[in-house]
């Protein structure tokens, strides 16, 4: 069984989460861990048109991490449903704490 908290990791200053997007849902929600190795996934209730997507996800990582969003940054991905987003410090037991609100 994989390693389920190999969807973010644990950097100098915050954490870089590694996520699986599927833009377009109904709600914005997490969804759980996503394939091997595994990344958090979550639905995006806005289109992947014009950055829409992206920045809904920023928002959504704000409201659930209790951050600013000047400290969520798209390190990878940002055309892509993979990403890793970097949230400066962030501690891992708030990371871990995007599973909770799982569905």
């Amino acid at each position: 069984m994989a390693d389920l908290s190999s969807w973010y990791e644990v950097v100098g200053n915050g954490v870089i989460l590694k996520l699986q997007i599927q833009p377009k849902a109904s709600r914005t929600e997490v969804v759980g861990t996503h394939g091997d190795p595994p990344r958090l996934k979550i639905r995006i209730a806005a289109p992947p048109v014009e950055g829409a997507a992206n920045e809904e996800l920023c928002r959504f990582l704000k409201k659930m991490l209790s951050i600013p969003l000047s400290r969520i940054q798209i390190l990878r991905g940002e055309g892509s449903k993979i990403k890793d987003v970097f949230c400066v410090e962030l501690s891992e037991e708030a990371a871990r704490s995007l599973l909770t609100v799982v569905k």
